[in-house]
């Protein structure tokens, strides 16, 4: 299932952020700046900058229509390649607040209303202040971040294509693993979830993406913990439940499940699979702009309880224990969430993911990483479904 003619993707930039979002939100608040502070962690902050560095905080500065990003020095190389806009390099012995109030005033800004996203830093807030500026906070960034561009889709497929990579390098290790016992055997070693593991994310380095701790590999009764990542014996008839969110160099995130079983004897297995594989297609079957996304959550629901599983299930206990779907994009889980009663818009992107659990037994999930269309959806990376593990 792998190659080397297929190793990787070619080199793609994360898309440039476009900044008409924030003039309409100062417009609207009649403010005079935007500031945003935070590190590489802040996914907010990555979005606006596309900026990967550093782990401490650096400020973001939209004023006078010019986005200004305040770097530390010693990336100030990096943020010339990576940000598409004015880089200011200052002292990293300045708090990132006293550097964004700097940039203010060097853009014209001296006082006056200026818009922040809900979570800054405390101390960053305070300089601000101290500095002569009255902060208001502002969704603009979360809500910018609902819908995605062209390019940022493009993102999207190229590392659900890396997803796409690892889940058949894991398809593959199963579908020759042999029953042993109560054991799977594999290259003559028993099988584990950490053995699994480790073969997918090499697959991730191979093409160029990171796992980001994300790897969920699940067998048994730990398929039914939502982010396993110990280490479990596989064992024939009992589920194996892969989830793989790798991200790629651009920060945008995969996202995709699959469940198999080896040797099964179509017991729970086999009936909690055709469950959740009816769900999928109910659920999918919704969506399209105008939809309310809690429809989609409903949909799915709907079919889990016609096949004898309780939508409504208590975490730990056995049944349907989460939503139906997230957004995905610089971040792992962002708006919109299924669960919401927020209308579908051509450009969202977000996973569709029902599953069914049982402690005792193991769990089931099947999860695709969708984008609303003008027509419907599409599916970001198509990877096929199959209750028994195949190699081609």
């Amino acid at each position: 299932m792998t190659g080397a003619a297929d190793a990787g993707p070619d080199p793609l930039p994360a898309p440039s952020t476009d900044a008409a979002f924030l003039e309409e939100a100062l417009s609207a608040a009649d403010a005079a700046a935007f500031v945003a502070v935070g590190d590489r962690f802040d996914d907010d902050l990555r979005y606006l900058t596309r900026f990967s560095g550093p782990d401490r905080d650096y400020a973001f500065v939209r004023a006078a229509g010019e986005s200004v990003l305040c770097a530390p020095t010693l990336f100030a190389e990096q943020a010339g390649r990576e940000f598409d806009g004015t880089v200011r390099t200052e002292s990293q012995s300045d708090p990132a607040g006293v550097r964004a109030a700097a940039a203010l005033s060097a853009s014209g800004v001296d006082g006056g209303t200026v818009l922040v996203p809900r979570r800054i830093p405390h101390d960053a807030a305070v300089h601000l202040e101290r500095a002569g500026y009255d902060l208001e906070s502002t969704a603009a960034v979360a809500d910018a971040r609902r819908t995605k561009t062209e390019g940022e889709l493009d993102c999207l497929r190229r590392v659900q294509r890396a997803a796409v990579r690892g889940m058949a390098r894991a398809e593959e290790i199963l579908a020759a693993a042999e029953p042993d016992g109560d054991e799977l055997v594999w290259e003559g070693g028993p099988l584990s979830t950490e053995r699994l593991r480790r073969r997918v994310n090499a697959e991730f380095a191979a093409y160029g993406v990171r796992d980001a701790g994300n790897t969920v590999v699940g067998a048994g009764p730990t398929a039914a913990d939502l982010h396993y990542t110990g280490t479990a014996v596989l064992r024939p008839g009992e589920t194996v439940l892969l989830d793989l969110s790798p991200r790629g160099p651009h920060g945008y995130y995969g996202d995709l499940s699959r469940t198999y079983v080896v040797d099964s004897d179509g017991g729970w297995e086999r009936r909690a699979y055709v469950a959740v594989e009816a769900a999928l297609a109910a659920a999918l079957d919704e969506i399209e702009p105008g939809a309310r996304a809690n429809d989609v959550h409903r949909e799915a629901a709907a079919e889990l309880t016609a096949h004898g599983f309780d939508p409504n299930a208590e975490e730990g206990a056995a049944g349907f224990t989460h939503g139906t779907g997230h957004g995905v994009g610089v971040s792992l889980h962002e708006a919109p969430s299924l669960r919401e009663a927020v209308e579908l818009e051509e450009g969202m992107a977000f996973t569709v993911e029902p599953g069914v659990y049982d402690p005792e037994q193991g769990g089931v999930r099947l999860e695709e990483l969708v984008a609303v269309t003008s027509e419907g959806y599409e599916i970001l990376h198509e990877y096929p479904r199959s209750f028994a593990p195949t190699a081609e």
